[in-house]
């Protein structure tokens, strides 16, 4: 599994322990640095995504509200959430990951981690992110 895989997997299991625990990303990060210092310097993207997503939370949340037809953010899976959220971010902010490769690796996570119907839904979301990125304000 390539490294920037991996660090997406480490910052997806942040978020969503965050959302879980109603705690701020960076704090569980923190907390989980302690024991865990060699894991997160062998994957600092995972870093940059956890601290992407949580300064950018509010307009990330936005924009998956705006354009998930028919759901509320309320009522996605915390994992779909939280795989989107990473996904918008680094669609939406992250120059060096391919916008394609931001979306298939949201779907990946998707497919190996939630529901059946989750890689279909979160590869139209960020897709419709995609089309859209020119257009939106950040």
């Amino acid at each position: 599994m390539a490294a920037r895989t991996k660090a997406r997997k480490l910052a997806l299991d942040i978020l969503f322990a965050a959302e879980l625990r109603e705690e701020e990303p960076t704090a569980v990060l923190a907390a989980r640095g302690r024991p865990n210092q060699d894991e997160l310097a062998e994957y600092p993207h995972a870093v940059r995504l956890i601290e992407g997503v949580q300064e950018n939370r509010e307009r990330i949340d936005e924009l998956l509200a705006t354009y998930a037809t028919g759901w509320t953010l309320e009522r996605m899976p915390v994992v779909d959430r939280n795989i989107l959220r990473m996904g918008a971010f680094e669609l939406l902010w992250v120059d060096d990951v391919p916008d394609g490769v931001a979306v298939s690796e949201a779907v990946g996570l998707a497919t190996e981690l939630s529901t059946d119907e989750s890689p279909r839904f979160v590869n139209g979301l960020l897709s419709r992110l995609q089309q859209l990125k020119p257009s939106l304000s950040l």
